[in-house]
């Protein structure tokens, strides 16, 4: 098998309130579907990402502040986790921040060489922002 393509599918119990928070973190709308519409698609250069409201998987949070360290529990996420790949993870978090996206873990250096932060969107789904960082003599994976 050969995937030319991948989208995922989340969640949101409100299209319209995801393609507000989408389009803080700065991807645009690509297209809905219905009326209103229930469903529908956010783009970042080649990316993009399907939004269903009320359908195909789950949503929610865990109740932790933290998505990630002791202050956490991962397992206890119900939202779709996702890696996106950038040039500048502080530069994001600086607009995060100004935009008022919940930001719950800020950009650190991660044992396995990148550069990290986590945002969760109001349903709960959950983005790793990330940016490989070199190791003497080694290069990271990622983008």
């Amino acid at each position: 098998m050969l995937v030319k393509h991948l989208t995922p599918i989340l969640n949101v119990s409100d299209v319209q309130q995801s393609f507000s928070w989408f389009e803080k973190l700065g991807w645009t709308k690509g297209w809905d579907w219905g009326s209103p519409p229930t469903f529908g698609g956010v783009r970042s250069g080649h990316c993009e990402i399907f939004l269903c409201q009320d359908g195909q998987g789950g949503r929610g949070t865990s109740g932790y502040a933290s998505t990630f360290g002791p202050d956490s529990n991962e397992a206890a996420e119900k939202g779709v986790w996702m890696s996106i790949w950038v040039d500048d993870v502080d530069a994001l978090h600086r607009h995060c921040l100004e935009q008022g996206i919940e930001v719950t873990w800020p950009p650190t250096d991660m044992p396995w060489n990148v550069r990290e932060m986590h945002v969760r969107h109001p349903d709960g789904h959950v983005f790793r922002v990330s940016r490989g960082i070199e190791s003497p003599g080694k290069t990271s994976g990622g983008a």
